[in-house]
């Protein structure tokens, strides 16, 4: 029987088969990957965009396609990663907003949805390149608004959809010249088709495990492992602006009036490959900058940073060719932020919003003065934060700053969520004189929680803890103690979370799980459902969560 309708629960299937398709293919996708820079991660960072898409799908069921594709939109925003992965977002935001009214729709109707997300995508980006996933998007919707003239039947619409990319994606060599030179066609084109055979899939009823995929145009290159990775065809140097960086800001009432062009014509002053997106309470970034310090206090200005990802490219790019860069002797830099934590979690969360050095350390570990002073010489630089995140540690680190040269600031971090506020606070273009009182005052804005467990039976103010108990600790004092982990994390929520704060961020221990981290999340959207909720996996021990709340 053809198909000439598409509701809900059949888009909502065709979504799930393209993402499943392309997280499938990731890894082939990721071998593709030579532009805008040579870092092997497109198929990573779609399949993780897609999947949050395709959660969000799942999560809100209907038979109301236009539904379906708001929840489609949104999950995608949040969790667009990388180049391809925003303008993934963005192709299906134009789509869904086509839509968002319908109960149905028809093929005439599917066609101009897809052109719709074209556009969409088009004005996102600052300087669109062709040959890259813009290119294949425009060639097959193009193909599909023409078919859609004739054709009633959405498999068959779908067909030429798919043949007009697979064609557009041979062509991306010949549009792009660091393509033809490597011998691939474009990795965010291949990604795109992916999902459209999956999309193709579920319209005829086959899954994606028995679908044939071809790779036209690629080469040995990526086939055979003889053979160099694509990325090995430039130079870890030639990389102009190091670091990707994304964030989103989410606006605060006076800033009602922001502007998104003006916002993006400043941001494109601080590097290249900007995409930005806003809609009424957000807007996300996604750049390549050589200082990403200067881009999130620029981003800071309009609200609060939310959902911050960095990423060396410069690293990537010499993890995939297996090569280490030439080592240059480089003058100072003006700044360098040195921070102990443990957990690889939250090491890798401090990096990404700007620390230089992470030192492993923590409540049973605490690092050496010596430990300290080395982490100073090595970040090489004129002024030096430090962020000792532990109130054991504190004393470490201004001993450590009496006996270098370099001028040091030791910020009395106490907890995590103390760290994470000084660091988001810190100004890469302001003084040493304007940073130490703005990032001590930052200290303030954030409220953290702790849950870990007592190794002996106890009396502390007031409350009889025994050994094994779970403890909630809220800013360095005990108010909670409970038999059941999940339990003490929700009394702990319960003594900390006010109808003032706006954002809790969890950070998963060691000892937690996500189930548990599920019933925490239900728990706190029921009793406090203004409250927007962040998790992170921060891999520490002995604290099963982190809560900072502000």
């Amino acid at each position: 029987m053809s198909i000439t309708t598409l509701d809900g629960k059949r888009f909502a299937e065709m979504i799930l088969q393209g993402a499943s398709h392309l997280s499938n293919n990731a890894k082939i996708v990721d071998a593709l990957n030579v532009f805008p820079v040579p870092d092997g991660d497109t198929g990573t960072n779609m399949n993780l965009s897609m999947t949050s898409g395709a959660k969000e799908v799942q999560a809100n069921s209907s038979e109301h396609i236009g539904k379906v594709g708001i929840a489609l939109s949104k999950g995608l925003l949040m969790g667009a990663r990388g180049n391809s992965g925003v303008i993934l977002s963005q192709l299906f935001r134009g789509f869904s907003k086509a839509i968002e009214q319908k109960q149905s729709i028809n093929s005439v109707e599917f066609a101009n949805a897809l052109q719709s997300g074209v556009d969409t995508a088009y004005k996102a980006v600052m300087k669109p390149v062709e040959g890259t996933i813009l290119t294949v998007a425009k060639d097959s919707a193009k193909a599909a608004v023409a078919k859609a003239k004739t054709e009633t039947s959405l498999v068959h619409l779908m067909e030429a959809i798919l043949e007009e990319a697979k064609a557009s994606l041979i062509r991306t060599p010949d549009l792009l010249p660091v393509l033809k030179e490597v011998g691939v066609v474009d990795s965010g084109g291949q990604g795109l088709v992916f999902v459209y055979e999956g999309f193709l899939a579920e319209l005829k009823g086959e899954k994606v495990a028995d679908i044939q995929s071809s790779f036209p145009s690629m080469n040995e290159l990526v086939n055979a492992e003889h053979h160099k990775s694509v990325q090995s065809h430039m130079n870890t140097e030639d990389i102009e602006f190091g670091y990707c960086t994304e964030f989103m800001v989410r606006f605060e009432d006076k800033n009602a009036s922001f502007d998104e062009e003006n916002f993006r014509q400043d941001l494109s002053e601080f590097g290249d490959s900007l995409l930005v997106i806003a809609d009424e309470e957000v807007v996300k970034v996604h750049i390549h900058a050589e200082h990403p310090g200067e881009v999130l206090s620029y981003g800071q200005k309009y609200g609060s940073l939310i959902n911050m990802k960095i990423e060396n490219m410069r690293q990537q790019h010499t993890d995939i060719v297996g090569s280490a860069p030439k080592v240059e002797t480089k003058e100072k830099q003006k700044y360098g932020i040195v921070t102990v934590t443990m957990g690889k979690g939250i090491a890798e969360l401090f990096r990404s919003i700007g620390a230089h050095s992470v030192i492993e350390g923590g409540q049973t570990m605490n690092p050496s003065t010596e430990d300290i002073v080395q982490a100073i010489k090595d970040v090489n630089a004129e002024n030096i934060i430090i962020l000792p995140n532990n109130s054991n540690i504190v004393m470490a680190a201004e001993q450590a700053a009496s006996v270098v040269e370099e001028n040091v600031l030791v910020i009395p971090t106490k907890t995590v969520p103390q760290g994470m506020a000084a660091l988001l606070a810190f100004n890469p273009t302001a003084t040493p004189e304007v940073n130490e009182p703005a990032m001590k005052a930052a200290l303030n804005s954030v409220k953290t929680g702790q849950i870990t467990y007592a190794v002996r039976d106890t009396n502390i103010d007031g409350l009889d803890i025994a050994k094994d108990d779970f403890m909630g600790i809220a800013d360095g004092k005990i108010v909670t103690t409970d038999q059941h982990q999940l339990e003490a994390a929700k009394k702990l929520l319960t003594e900390i979370l006010t109808e003032d704060d706006e954002i809790l961020t969890i950070i998963q221990g060691e000892d937690s799980n996500d189930e548990e981290v599920q019933s925490i999340v239900a728990f706190v959207e029921e009793n406090f459902s203004d409250i927007e909720i962040e998790v992170h996996e921060g891999k520490q021990p002995l604290y099963s969560y982190i809560f900072s709340v502000e």
